[in-house]
């Protein structure tokens, strides 16, 4: 028989997963309830409310999709998008292309722009694309932790708005660690996941929806049969996932409770929770603590002689591509740092795998005694494969930055 689970202890520094808030362990440890308790409706709720504070949003469809935060993109856009519709996907990373993998898989029309990985596209590029191709809906990642970037969000709402288009954003990687500001920007949907910022498991995906989301959404919405009444309609077009139907995943949350799956409890629990310290926090005071810390991890590696990849006017806070030095090993001194220091740090993918680490500053390892536990193992990994790094130029670069912030 297998023993009882009991992972290593590890520091999880990457591009995420990261360490789970203790305190979100906690709740997910609470007791089981039925999904129409009314306690259970209750911390249904009041996690809506919570996480129009994390998402600085007034809109009502502001909930979770039971899932990892791919659930949230493939619901988002599998409900918004008709086969046939024109998707334009702006493309500065893997994750772009996985919002264009999944439009293509729901059957939209879709098209691309790319920009080469480690910078991101001016506002009139995105308006040129989306007034040629006109598309239904413009979809685009917040925070690429693949590139380590972030696209200016704040002109795409009122660029797709002129267009005709609604605005979907994946902020999965961005959300509580960087500035959002949904209703300001004019998004119409954005969906995220709990293993970055969040400092929560992977399992749940929360999603906010605009007025005019809403409205396209429920064009499309179509009551299964077995649970619908006389008055719900049934189209002939459906959104073409059941379990991603955003109309009837709606309906459950909303007034009329209409099952449409069973509530992972434990992961509502989950997400609650980091909602609620989030807001507790402040936004604010999240994105700041994470600027901070993020900008200690940049400082330190810069201060070992290592190098920066992408544009760093756009680095996200959370996390920093490395450029990894030519006499190492890459994937060597991840295995090593992991080994003997039992710390995580992350490879990329395409053009950039093998070319840069990504290390990771969020969550609840968004805090000063992790930069630094890392900066000093890093250095001596380095050191032990004959790169030729700053002795305690790491750390000490770390403690002036922090030094210069004011920061404990």
């Amino acid at each position: 028989m297998p023993e009882t689970v009991n992972p290593p202890a590890r520091l999880l520094m990457g591009p995420g997963p990261v360490n789970a808030d203790p305190r979100v362990l906690r709740a997910m440890s609470a007791g089981l309830v039925g999904q129409y308790d009314p306690a259970m409706t209750g911390y249904m709720n009041e996690t809506m409310a919570l996480y129009r504070g994390v998402f600085r949003t007034d809109n009502e469809a502001t909930l979770l999709v039971d899932g990892t935060s791919r659930a949230g993109i493939e619901a988002a856009i599998v409900s918004l998008v008709a086969p046939g519709d024109r998707v334009l996907v702006p493309i500065f990373g893997r994750f772009g292309h996985l919002l264009a993998e999944i439009a293509t898989r729901a059957g939209a029309d879709v098209h691309t722009i790319e920009t080469e990985w480690g910078t991101v596209f001016a506002p009139e590029q995105i308006e040129e694309a989306v007034a040629r191709v006109q598309p239904k809906l413009l979809a685009v990642v917040h925070g690429d932790t693949s590139t380590t970037l972030a696209q200016p969000l704040d002109a795409l709402g009122a660029i797709a708005a002129r267009h005709g288009a609604l605005f979907y954003t994946d902020v999965t990687a961005s959300l509580g660690g960087n500035r959002f500001e949904a209703d300001e920007w004019g998004v119409d949907a954005a969906t995220a996941g709990l293993q970055k910022c969040l400092g929560g498991p992977s399992g749940s995906a929360p999603i906010t929806l605009s007025d005019a989301a809403v409205a396209r959404i429920a064009e499309r919405s179509s009551v299964e049969a077995g649970i619908r009444v006389e008055d719900d309609l049934v189209l002939a077009d459906p959104i073409r996932s059941n379990y991603f139907d955003l109309g009837q995943i709606l309906e459950y949350w909303g007034p009329r409770r209409l099952n449409h799956h069973t509530e992972a409890t434990s992961m509502l629990y989950a997400a609650r929770e980091c909602a609620r310290l989030l807001v507790e926090e402040g936004m604010d005071a999240a994105v700041e603590r994470h600027r901070i810390h993020g900008g200690a991890m940049v400082a330190g590696v810069a201060g070992l002689g290592l190098s920066i990849f992408g544009d760093q006017r756009y680095r996200m806070h959370n996390v920093v591509g490395v450029e990894i030095p030519g006499e190492v090993d890459g994937e060597r001194v991840r295995s090593a740092l992991l080994h003997d220091f039992a710390i995580e740090i992350g490879t990329s993918f395409g053009p950039l795998h093998g070319r840069i680490w990504r290390i990771g500053t969020m969550g609840v390892n968004a805090r000063r005694d992790a930069v630094l536990a890392t900066l000093a193992a890093l250095e001596q990994v380095l050191r032990a494969e004959g790169a030729p790094v700053v002795a305690g130029g790491g750390v000490g670069a770390a403690l002036d930055w922090y030094d210069g912030e004011g920061a404990e």
